[in-house]
């Protein structure tokens, strides 16, 4: 199963740049930069990668974030996600990035989009992995500093398929960025955004309809409301989720726990994705093998749940349709 799970065609709409940033890279690029890290050694750096709640993982996830300084460093960041994507059956990849995660330190928002598109670019090229960039506003700042990366953004456009809503959940609600997200909109941007993972499916309904989202992101505390999985199932608005994530940050104690199965089960719209894989202790495929192992999960829930990242994702409908005739070759005509 594990061979056939990571052969699966599928797509990853649910990937924090940033958060692939291996141990093994982030040493790499302290030498580069002359750096000292408060790691030892690789080892030490990964036993660190241990979380109580969503914020004592971002806290983390910045410390770590501060190596990245170059074209160059996002260059072979977003490669070597590529990379490890495209062996584990990715054939299409929506990519979350944070400017603002960067900007703040004084790293250009040019340095960190040029970076990033040129290794997506190359991705297609060399890997035939297709991909869309997607900018997230970190939510624990302020809607005016929002507002101004939005702006930062614009002359990059044509590389910015959405944009999305990322960070602390708890006390920053969606309806913080309307204005942002309506001028965002305004513009031609698809609009994500996170909620119900922390946050209560209040955020979810806010999400929808103040932000407009195209799909949810996490979602996982929709089952608390049961008119809204009656809504979900109706509009088949795409949950992108991850389950292992969802277990190192404390939100489900075992993945027995989650409710991924209970989503598929009552047709609403579920993939699965890693989030942020280098601290969650898994990629795309590994958390596909651990919800097939713990909830008992068929093949035909896998091909589904592969089937829903394609109609989940900004492809095109006929890049759709290729997609999944692929996906379905796979499935009914191995070999």
């Amino acid at each position: 199963m594990r061979d056939w799970i990571r052969d699966l065609p599928k797509a990853e709409l649910h990937i924090h740049i940033e958060g692939s940033l291996e141990p093994e890279l982030m040493f790499a690029l302290a030498d580069r930069h002359q750096m000292t890290l408060p790691y030892d050694s690789i080892e030490a750096a990964h036993q660190a990668y241990q979380f109580q709640d969503l914020q004592s993982f971002l806290d983390l996830y910045y410390a770590g974030a501060n190596v990245l300084r170059t074209e160059q460093d996002f260059y072979d960041l977003t490669w070597n996600y590529l990379q490890r994507a495209r062996q584990q059956g990715v054939h299409h990849t929506e990519i979350f990035f944070d400017p603002q995660t960067h900007t703040q330190r004084g790293i250009a928002f040019e340095t960190v989009i040029t970076g990033i598109h040129q290794a997506l670019v190359e991705g297609k090229s060399q890997l035939d992995i297709s991909s869309h960039l997607i900018l997230c506003f970190l939510r624990h700042l302020s809607a005016e500093d929002a507002m101004k990366t939005l702006e930062e953004a614009l002359p990059y456009q044509d590389w910015i398929v959405g944009v999305g809503l990322d960070s602390s959940e708890q006390g920053h609600p969606p309806s913080k960025f309307t204005a942002v997200f309506d001028r965002a909109r305004g513009q031609g941007f698809l609009t994500v955004a996170h909620a119900g993972e922390e946050g209560p499916p209040e955020y979810i309904w806010e999400a929808i309809e103040l932000l407009k989202v195209a799909r949810i992101d996490h979602g996982v505390r929709s089952p608390e409301d049961p008119k809204l999985m009656e809504w979900l199932k109706e509009h088949q608005i795409p949950l992108t989720v991850c389950p292992l994530s969802n277990i190192e940050l404390g939100v489900f104690e075992t993945l027995k726990q989650h409710p991924i199965k209970q989503l598929l089960d009552a047709g609403l719209n579920v993939s699965v994705n890693s989030d942020d894989p280098a601290y969650f202790g898994g990629y795309v495929q590994e958390n596909f093998m651990a919800i097939y192992e713990a909830l008992d999960l068929s093949q035909r829930d896998l091909y589904q749940l592969a089937k829903n990242s394609f109609l989940s994702s900004f492809l095109s409908e006929s890049e759709k349709e290729e997609a999944i005739a692929k996906l379905d070759r796979f499935m009914f005509n191995p070999g």
